[in-house]
């Protein structure tokens, strides 16, 4: 029921928004996508187009604090279906008085490594600035958001929510990600020392969803960050401890790790550019107590492969490039190494023959065009080479390519 009420105050705020427009900020983002990628049959089968509307409002309230609003809608085709989304996207009330701040609605929030807790999220952030460094405390609810956006996939029954497609007939619970209570409380220092910025976050996530499994979980993220001239270091890792219901390999507790680094180096040339070498590693389901890292909010790493973190490692190479004011380009190789035999399970692995840990490489390159600041044009492609692991070496090569224009009026 709190989601029907959810929904129709939704409505309510769109429908309002042109009341504020003479005394607020108003714009709105209007984009195209479009992707095809191989795949077996006709042309729709592995074609994809979306047109987004996104207005957003913002207006002070006071001296000290200011609302935001914004929604999107989103029309397209997908998997040979048609699909029409409404969502209300960040929507945020902000207080700031001294060393004091409180945001609260529909805010953005990303723990330090920003793979376990990323995204938007229903709830009130308190923040308190000193000369020791930024503290925050956080307290979020999931359920509300939508499932796509959300990524929130922690146990199986989620991953078939998250699958399923968004019926209308049974909109309430077709929609919605699960429902997770989410509370963390973090610490970010900008400069110890004068070379050093630090973060640490202690996070941790009730499961409320009833759809028979529970996964409740805690972590502790720490992350570096070191500038040395020209370069930038970066190393975290993020220790996590969970308790599972019903058991896993018939243990009901597990601890998991995840590591991350970072080189990125700016490069001496006549334009900006930037290479960078980055790695990201996170433990998988073993016969023991270590288990499988599993992130609040799931990202898909790959722009072809999409391969979900948990016992995953990737590397990746990467060049960008501004060449001028109106252009821009980037490279970006990737290359994918299952951690354990059992976690990942997914393209390319064949299953029948399950022995490889190494799924392959992954090339893709952008091309970006932006003539005046308000539109942008971006052309995309490449493709994912199982040949070059040992997991799945006999599975067919998968390409991508896809384009999309974006038109911003402030």
């Amino acid at each position: 029921m709190y989601r029907k009420y959810f929904s129709l105050s939704i409505a309510v705020l769109l429908f309002l928004t042109p009341v504020f427009l003479n005394a607020a900020d108003f714009g709105f983002v209007l984009s195209q996508y479009a992707a095809k990628e191989n795949q077996e049959g006709d042309f729709l089968d592995g074609f994809e187009y979306r047109a987004d509307l996104l207005p957003r409002l913002s207006f002070l309230v006071g001296e000290r604090s200011e609302f935001f609003l914004s929604a999107g809608l989103t029309l397209g085709i997908k998997e040979r279906g048609f699909i029409i989304i409404p969502e209300l996207l960040r929507t945020e009330f902000s207080y700031r008085i001294g060393s004091w701040g409180i945001n609260a609605g529909r805010i953005q929030y990303a723990d330090p490594l920003g793979c376990i807790t990323t995204g938007l999220f229903d709830g009130v952030r308190f923040t308190y600035r000193t000369k020791g460094g930024i503290f925050g405390a956080g307290l979020w609810y999931t359920g509300l958001l939508y499932k796509k956006n959300a990524n929130i996939t922690m146990n199986e029954g989620e991953m078939a929510h998250f699958n399923d497609p968004v019926e209308y007939d049974s909109f309430f619970d077709t929609y919605f990600a699960p429902s997770h209570l989410l509370a963390s409380l973090d610490w970010e220092h900008p400069s110890v020392g004068e070379w050093l910025r630090l973060k640490a976050a202690i996070t941790g996530q009730v499961d409320l969803s009833d759809n028979g499994e529970k996964y409740h979980s805690q972590y502790l993220t720490v992350k570096a960050v070191v500038p040395v001239k020209s370069f930038v270091f970066e190393l975290g890792g993020s220790f996590e401890v969970a308790e599972i219901k019903p058991a896993v390999n018939d243990e009901d507790f597990s601890i998991a790790f995840a590591v991350d680094f970072g080189i990125f180096w700016t490069l001496p040339t006549a334009f900006h550019s930037r290479l960078s070498l980055t790695g990201r590693y996170s433990s998988g389901q073993t016969d023991g107590t270590i288990g499988a890292f599993v992130p609040v909010t799931n990202k898909f790493y790959g722009n072809i492969l999409k391969a979900r973190l948990p016992g995953i490692s990737i590397f990746t190479l990467d060049y960008t490039a501004r060449i001028n004011q109106s252009l821009g380009t980037s490279l970006n190789i990737s290359y994918f190494v299952r951690n354990d035999l059992g976690t990942y399970m997914a393209y390319p692995v064949n299953i029948k023959d399950n022995t490889g840990y190494f799924l392959g490489p992954e090339l893709f390159a952008w091309l970006v065009w932006s003539p005046v600041s308000d539109i942008h044009i971006n052309l995309g492609g490449g493709a994912f080479l199982p040949s070059g692991g040992n997991a799945g070496q006999d599975e067919n090569l998968r390409w991508h390519v896809e384009i999309s224009a974006i038109l911003a009026l402030f």
